[in-house]
C-alpha cells in the first residue's frame, strides 16, 4: 500500500494541482489589438427598415468610440436600394447623419438607385455625396483594402 501512495501522490501533483493553478492564472481577453496605423471600413445600407437604418448608424457610432481605433479610422456609409430612405429629408436621421459627418464619415448615395426609382436629389439631405453605383463603390473600396460591413 505504501508503494502505491507515492506514485499516486506524484500523479496528483503532476496532473491534479496544475489545473487549479491554471484557473487562477487565466488571461483575460480584451479583444484584438489595433496594431496598424489606419483602418478603413465601408458600411453598406440597402434596407429601408427604420430599425435597420438606426442600427447601422448606431454600429458606426460605436466603432467611432472604440478606444483601440481612436484616430486610426476612416468610415464611409454607402447607401443604395431601399436604404436611400436614411437620406430622405422627411426622415428621422438628419441629426445622426450630421453627427457622423462631423466625425469625418463619408456619406454616399448610389445614383443608380435614384435614377431607377426616379428619386429627385432635392428630396435628400444636401450634405450627402453621390457615387455612380453602390456596388461599384463596394468593389473598389474592397479592392483598396477597406473592410466591408453590412449589418
Amino acid at each position: 500500500m505504501k508503494r502505491l501512495l507515492i506514485p499516486i501522490l506524484c500523479l496528483f501533483l503532476a496532473f491534479g494541482v496544475h489545473p487549479l493553478f491554471a484557473q487562477q492564472q487565466k488571461d483575460v481577453f480584451t479583444g484584438a489589438k489595433a496594431n496598424l496605423k489606419s483602418y478603413k471600413a465601408l458600411y453598406v445600407l440597402n434596407n429601408g427598415d427604420e430599425k435597420h437604418m438606426n442600427s447601422t448608424l448606431r454600429n458606426m457610432r460605436n466603432v467611432l468610440t472604440d478606444p483601440r481605433l481612436k484616430g486610426k479610422l476612416t468610415l464611409e456609409l454607402v447607401v443604395f436600394g431601399d436604404g436611400f430612405k436614411v437620406f430622405d429629408k422627411t426622415g428621422l436621421f438628419e441629426a445622426q447623419l450630421l453627427d457622423l459627418q462631423k466625425q469625418g464619415v463619408i456619406l454616399a448615395q448610389c445614383e443608380n438607385t435614384l435614377r431607377e426609382r426616379k428619386i429627385d436629389k432635392n428630396t435628400l439631405f444636401p450634405f450627402i455625396n453621390f457615387v455612380p453605383s453602390g456596388n461599384g463603390e463596394i468593389v473598389i473600396r474592397s479592392a483598396d483594402g477597406w473592410v466591408v460591413v453590412h449589418p
